[in-house]
């Protein structure tokens, strides 16, 4: 037994430095502050009119719970996320974007976890960051919903502006007019047609199927959407559709940040609801983490963990140095990076496209494929028209840049690692940085094998699903494949659901990493296989472990 740990810590070992290794080949310099080009739109009488008629709303969620997801509930201040540690990080750095804009704290629902800030992991207690350099985003963000109030319900329920649908939280939604505009930007764990694992981690008060899983593993999970069920892409468009028949929004902009996130919308979402949506990645690729220990650019020493997503930074460090009320969605959709104005006289500087930026200069080593949806004509809007205004950057202007100036600079791209990835990288470090001979050193490396455990058995179990249902030579043909742009994922998405609910109900929860999967069983739905078929299947593969995998009364995520 000791045999087979020490192999698998080989294996965990040298994956972990060829990631890490590929992403310092890959290094360069870098400037943390975004700027864009600001000479597109200019600021007339009547852009300043139609922007009083109407009121701004804005609904933050970071649905990641667990120190591993850092960076998503950081993006609800910044609007920023990489892991535990990202993601609140991002939400919190968008809220204060937002609020420093003029935006009302009124008309700003926040839904985080809210389990970073004084996790024992955090070496700044009470405080998140979302860059290397930044200051504190945590203070002063509304707890509106957290724990197990974030959940889709809620969400939904706060999109309509329904407070009868509430269940717990501050009670607070989007009370918005047919004059108003609406900001939503949501920051999680996704796969396929799907958005959060619908878990409780096991780094708080873990919920029925974290006990029984933990009677094997005892892992630490990062996992989403603290409370089940996951969200499902239908469910999300037929909320929207809803809004749009209650007339109550002139407009709205989607920011989604999350693996697959393009799935959410392809084939789906319609014209005509006045709304645009940009996600970090395309229907069929993960996101990425960024600021990450090991990397470049890196975090302060004491952090293990990544502090922001590619995709959230991107836009974020642009909206807080440009003036928004000249600066467009689309100039903020094509651009990403460049100096800070300061230091334009004395040295070379670089415009990005957003996208170019998360595609890591169109090459998409370690990037994704910001995509467009709905209705793209919304794209010639001022930001300031949803994220508000900083007065100062009135005077923000950006001169014109010379042809090549690119390749002059050194640049060669942010480093960062596949979101579903964050989590061993964590645990890497975690492991790496302790003492020798220590409890902390050996429960790291605990959590590191039992996590690469739970990757293995996922993976092998729905690989052996397919061999059992199609064969072993069509199984991963079928599993895998990709439908083509511009459909959506599956043609029955009830069927997708009970697929999911049949496999964890015999092989366990799929947790954050195994949402990937997904496809797979979109797949076998799509191939006309039925539910009772799956199941039986599963049956037969897990066998041996569907006592411990066994959600019970509320641990399904579907």
């Amino acid at each position: 037994m000791e045999g087979a740990k020490l192999a698998v810590s080989v294996v965990t070992i040298a994956l972990f430095f060829a990631v890490v290794g590929a992403a310092r080949h890959y290094g360069g310099s870098f400037e943390e502050i975004i700027q864009m080009p600001t000479d597109r739109v200019t600021d007339t009488a009547e852009d300043a009119a139609e922007a009083e008629r109407g009121t701004r709303w804005a609904v933050l969620l970071a649905g990641s719970r667990g120190y591993g997801n850092y960076r998503h509930q950081v993006l609800v201040m910044t609007l920023e996320a990489v892991g535990y540690r990202k993601r609140f990080a991002d939400i919190c750095h968008a809220y204060q974007i937002l609020r420093r804009n003029g935006v009302a704290e009124e008309n700003i629902v926040v839904f985080m976890y809210d389990d970073i800030a004084d996790n024992i992991e955090n070496p700044r207690p009470g405080e998140i960051i979302n860059s290397p350099t930044g200051s504190d985003v945590y203070h002063g963000v509304p707890k509106d919903y957290t724990g197990k109030d974030v959940n889709t319900h809620n969400f939904f329920a706060a999109i309509l502006g329904d407070k009868n649908a509430i269940t717990g939280g501050s009670g607070k939604v989007v009370d918005s007019g047919p004059d108003d505009r609406i900001f939503i930007y949501y920051s999680d764990h996704g796969g396929p047609g799907i958005l959060g694992t619908g878990t409780c981690g096991l780094d708080g008060s873990p919920n029925v199927r974290d006990t029984v899983f933990l009677k094997l593993w005892r892992v630490d999970f990062v996992v989403s959407m603290p409370s089940p069920p996951n969200m499902y892409a239908p469910d999300l468009i037929s909320t929207l559709k809803k809004k749009y028949e209650l007339g109550t929004y002139k407009k709205m902009v989607i920011y989604l940040e999350a693996c697959e996130s393009g799935s959410i919308f392809e084939g789906l979402l319609p014209e005509g609801l006045n709304i645009y949506v940009t996600t970090a990645s395309n229907a069929e690729e993960s996101s990425w983490g960024c600021y990450c220990p090991g990397m470049v650019p890196s975090p302060p020493r004491e952090f293990e963990t990544c502090l922001g997503d590619l995709y959230s930074v991107a836009w974020m460090e642009d909206s807080e140095v440009q003036n928004l009320k000249k600066e467009t969605l689309k100039d903020q959709y094509e651009i990403v990076r460049t100096v800070s104005p300061s230091v334009v006289a004395e040295k070379l500087f670089v415009v990005e496209l957003v996208k170019k930026r998360t595609s890591n200069h169109n090459t998409y080593r370690t990037g994704s494929h910001v995509m467009e949806y709905g209705d793209i004509e919304v794209h010639v809007d001022q930001l300031a028209l949803y994220l508000g205004f900083d007065p100062a950057n009135e005077n923000v202007t950006f001169p014109a840049i010379p042809d090549g100036v690119q390749s002059t600079n050194g640049f060669t791209g942010t480093i960062g690692v596949n979101q579903r990835d964050a989590d061993m990288l964590h645990l890497w470090h975690k492991f790496s940085n302790a003492a020798e001979g220590t409890e902390r050193k050996s429960k790291a490396a605990k959590e590191l094998l039992d996590t690469m455990s739970v990757r293995m058995h996922i993976d092998s179990s729905v690989r052996m699903i397919g061999e059992v249902l199609f064969g072993s030579e069509k199984g991963p043909t079928i599993l895998e494949y990709v439908v083509p742009s511009g459909l959506p994922l599956v043609e029955n998405w009830d069927c997708l659901k009970a697929m999911v609910r049949a496999f964890e109900s015999k092989c366990g929860f799929l947790t954050q990493y195994g949402m990937k999967h997904t496809r797979a069983f979109a797949n076998i739905c799509n191939a006309g296989i039925s539910v009772e078929k799956l199941s039986a299947a599963a049956t037969e593969v897990c066998a041996s472990t569907s006592d411990v995998w066994q959600p019970l009364t509320e641990g399904f995520s579907a």
